[in-house]
């Protein structure tokens, strides 16, 4: 068996990404709209038609906005906790979801695949991390988060795949003339935005000899830039021996490499 990984695209107008195991098509998010999800998943020959689950961390929009048309005209079943899909059902009050909803610190199975769920810090309803384990390997997921708790460190150091949220420079969030004093507080609070600096930190208490791929996502298009962000997140795990992990940054253009996890001799199994 094997699993493949693949952000569709990730940033502050959007987030989504596929996940490919023998038995199961997810998407986690559905942040853009559903043609570019469309035709982001055609140009790495898949189709919306053949998913069976879309997983949601939380309701804001560069996270569900592509989920009306999707999920509910093509009747993908939608994995979330309670508030988030009382918030949903909100902001679609005509759209008819297949919700399957879970507690948040639940596992679940689905597929051939164990989806473990934790709470994290951020403006948002009830919102959710995960870490997909699959017999091939675990993909980890924190696309938005003020600072990561204990519980988040520990819920996905088993990931070997790992995405995390690198939002902005915090120099050029205090410079940018766009954003009123009250949104920069709240990206800065403690249930915001990690900035570059933060996820480093972030990466170097989560790095394990097991991690091999480090993606960073949910980057601001006005105040951080790829380079940066990998520049510093990569020197931090680089002073921390990290030097076997690949790091990249993700866009919210196109889509980044199908990553793969190969066979384990193991079969997943829940924490």
């Amino acid at each position: 068996m094997s699993v493949q990984f693949t952000i569709l695209g990730s940033g502050s107008s959007g987030n989504c990404a596929y996940l490919e195991t023998d038995d199961a098509r997810l998407l986690v998010d559905a942040g853009l709209s559903a043609r570019q999800i469309r035709q982001r998943m055609l140009g790495i020959g898949k189709t919306p038609e053949s998913l069976s689950g879309i997983l949601i961390t939380h309701e804001h929009t560069d996270h569900t906005q592509g989920l009306a048309v999707l999920a509910a005209r093509l009747n993908i079943p939608v994995y979330c906790n309670r508030l988030t899909r009382e918030a949903i059902e909100l902001q679609f009050p005509e759209a008819r979801f297949d919700f399957r909803l879970f507690s948040t610190g639940a596992s679940f199975e689905l597929g051939d695949v164990v989806v473990d769920t934790f709470s994290v810090p951020h403006d948002a309803y009830d919102p959710v991390g995960f870490l997909i384990r699959t017999s091939a390997g675990n993909v980890g997921l924190l696309t938005d988060l003020g600072h990561a708790t204990k519980l988040v460190i520990e819920r996905v150091r088993d990931a070997q795949i790992l995405v995390l949220e690198a939002n902005h420079d915090v120099k050029m969030l205090h410079d940018d003339t766009k954003r009123p004093w009250a949104t920069k507080q709240r990206i800065l609070s403690r249930h915001g935005h990690l900035s570059n600096d933060a996820a480093a930190l972030v990466a170097a208490d989560i790095l394990s000899a097991e991690l091999q791929h480090l993606l960073l996502g949910h980057l601001s298009s006005d105040c951080n830039s790829p380079v940066l962000a990998h520049r510093v997140v990569a020197a931090e795990l680089s002073n921390r021996g990290g030097t076997h992990v690949k790091v990249q940054a993700a866009s919210p253009n196109v889509p980044g490499p199908t990553l793969t996890l190969g066979t384990r001799s193991s079969s997943p199994a829940a924490n």
